[in-house]
């Protein structure tokens, strides 16, 4: 109870502090990046720069054009709860570099890629929300009804599909922009468990060091386990139970030598003994 009381106290407890001021860092490199207003991507992002982590959802303007020959589609996405695809096109920026912007979600029809509005020619502007790179799932890309389709936003994949040198990291459009579908929500700002979950565990330890003092103190009561005469109690049972052990050890090794005696005879013919 002393152990457990002590890994409660010194290990369990931390550890879910620890996420909870992991998951409130977190929130708020959220909250200032969704409230901070756009600035020109250059600002923010060198080029072949990837998105850090703390950038994720940070707002930025790019000036070019869609680049419709290398668009892809991102499979087994799911967007408020229902399935979805994500249409990944290139954008190649004033400055030469190419950016991959997802321009919404749409929802599948009879399981396949539904007809969606192509993304517009010529020149535009875009606000969109910077993203980090998602892992590559290691799952070969496929064509379906003309489309290319990936498992992940990851352009090492895309490039690698398009034949297009696109830079690391991809930007979700925000409402109303040229080439926009259905945009993506803004993730639920959530404190999570871990607060509870840490003062739980607290509360855990100290129930473990009461109920170690609470049978303790039951236990050096008279009759109790750690006065003398339960001590002296549980050494004549101890006793007790080792001489009956050796009885039956005794008893066991007294019948097999009967066998073994009873044996011998059978094989000699000798009657047994009376």
């Amino acid at each position: 109870m002393i152990i457990f009381a002590g890994a409660c106290f010194w290990i369990l407890s931390p550890w879910q502090f620890g996420r909870n001021t992991e998951r409130s860092a977190l929130n708020g490199d959220i909250t200032n990046a969704i409230s901070d207003p756009a600035v020109p991507l250059d600002q923010l992002l060198p080029a072949g720069a990837e998105p850090v982590f703390a950038q994720t959802w940070r707002a930025v303007t790019m000036a070019g054009r869609y680049l419709p020959d290398g668009e892809t589609v991102a499979r087994l996405r799911q967007v408020n709860d229902e399935p979805a695809y994500e249409i990944l096109t290139p954008f190649r920026l004033d400055g030469g570099r190419i950016m991959l912007v997802d321009r919404g979600w749409v929802s599948p029809d009879n399981g396949q890629v539904p007809t969606y509005a192509p993304a517009p020619a010529g020149h535009v502007t875009l606000t969109a929300r910077m993203h980090p790179e998602e892992s590559d799932p290691h799952r070969p890309p496929l064509t379906e009804q003309g489309h290319r389709e990936v498992y992940s936003i990851n352009t090492t994949v895309v490039s690698n599909l398009t034949g297009l040198s696109v830079d690391p990291g991809y930007f979700t459009l925000v409402d109303n922009q040229p080439g926009g579908l259905g945009v993506l929500p803004l993730p639920q700002i959530d404190s999570g468990p871990f607060l509870s979950y840490a003062l739980q565990w607290i509360v855990f330890g100290v129930m473990a060091i009461g109920g170690l003092g609470y049978f303790t103190w039951r236990e050096i009561q008279p009759g109790g386990a750690l006065t003398p005469e339960g001590r002296a109690r549980r050494k004549a049972e101890r006793a007790k139970g080792q001489l009956q052990r050796v009885r039956g050890r005794r008893a066991v090794a007294a019948m097999i030598a009967v066998d073994e005696e009873r044996e011998r005879e059978s094989a000699t013919g000798a009657p047994p003994a009376q």
